[in-house]
């Protein structure tokens, strides 16, 4: 049980380091919500993806036939086999189990992208300036993650598993800028009509 949120008495409270580290993010949030820097390509971006000739396939990109966003769905698949991986990068003889998940889980990121840009190119300014940080934490998590199988493929595992771990920093960061954007900036399910 949290004590802190029972605490009712008027003394200061110590700051952790989570609550610094939680104050520090939120601002740097902010910062990314309110830069107008690069407002000029996210319009750009934004009309190039909604002037693609796509019909219906937008609306399963968009997920409507699921009644929420199919991004978050398919965003399973390379985290699942990223972070599998590591586990299996300190398991001994897991080598080549753990270079197949890389793989599949590169495999799985075009799906997820294309899902993740078809919602973005929607998004207000605030939310889709979030939502492009987001997705250059995922092209650096790509780049961290063929880099590794290229590692692994050429029989250097311990490179294709220092690799690895950056891309799963760089996954992190993107999960949380994606987790903003879907929950803290409220976006979510597209109306059915």
């Amino acid at each position: 049980m949290d004590t802190h949120a029972l605490d009712t008495s008027t003394k200061p409270r110590e700051t952790s380091a989570l609550d610094t580290a939680s104050a520090w993010w939120l601002m740097a949030l902010d910062h990314i919500e309110r830069s107008t820097v690069t407002d000029p390509a996210i319009r750009a971006l934004q009309r190039g993806i909604r002037s693609l000739p796509l019909g219906e396939v937008r609306d399963v990109l968009r997920g409507r036939p699921l009644g929420h966003p199919v991004h978050p769905v398919l965003v399973q698949v390379p985290i699942g086999c990223w972070l599998s991986a590591a586990v299996l990068d300190v398991v001994p003889g897991a080598q080549r189990a753990a270079t197949t998940l890389t793989a599949v889980g590169l495999a799985g990121v075009a799906p997820a992208a294309v899902a993740g840009w078809a919602d973005w190119a929607d998004l207000p300014p605030e939310q889709a300036r979030v939502g492009l940080a987001h997705a250059v934490s995922n092209v650096a998590a790509v780049a961290c993650y063929t880099a590794s199988l290229t590692a692994r493929l050429c029989r250097r595992s311990t490179k294709g598993r220092l690799w690895s771990l950056g891309g799963l920093a760089a996954i992190a960061v993107s999960g949380a800028l994606g987790g903003h954007v879907a929950y803290r900036q409220a976006v979510g399910a597209h109306s059915a009509t």
